[in-house]
């Protein structure tokens, strides 16, 4: 392989990035006034930002629960009305992202390990 080839191969952007596993392509949109919101991105919630909830509740995804939390963890940042409409799909979708949260990091690592 000559250098020219090794330089016009860095270049290349057409690859396909590596999904984020955290973030969630929404089957049905949100639409807020002009705006559409396609994909949402949830981080790793902090204790503080669990209050108001349990964390049974939480684990089982109770959906009063990720109304609260939800908009907490998320980008763009949504609304607890937000997450009220969202399509139950999208909603089962989010909620397994953040369950992954709660997962020990061995747990976590052998599921991953399952589905590989």
């Amino acid at each position: 392989m000559t250098t020219k080839d090794t330089a016009s191969q860095a270049l290349d952007t057409t690859a396909p990035a590596a999904k984020d596993p955290n973030t969630h392509t929404l089957d049905f949109p949100i639409r807020r006034g002009a705006q559409t919101i396609t994909d949402i991105t949830l981080r790793r919630p902090t204790s503080g930002e669990l209050r108001g909830t349990s964390l049974s509740s939480l684990v089982d995804l109770d959906i009063a629960s990720l109304q609260k939390v939800l908009p907490r963890i998320s980008t763009p940042t949504l609304t607890e009305m937000d997450v009220a409409q969202l399509d139950p799909a999208d909603l089962v979708q989010l909620g397994g992202i953040f369950a992954g949260f709660l997962m020990p990091k061995e747990m976590k690592a052998k599921l991953d390990s399952l589905n590989a």
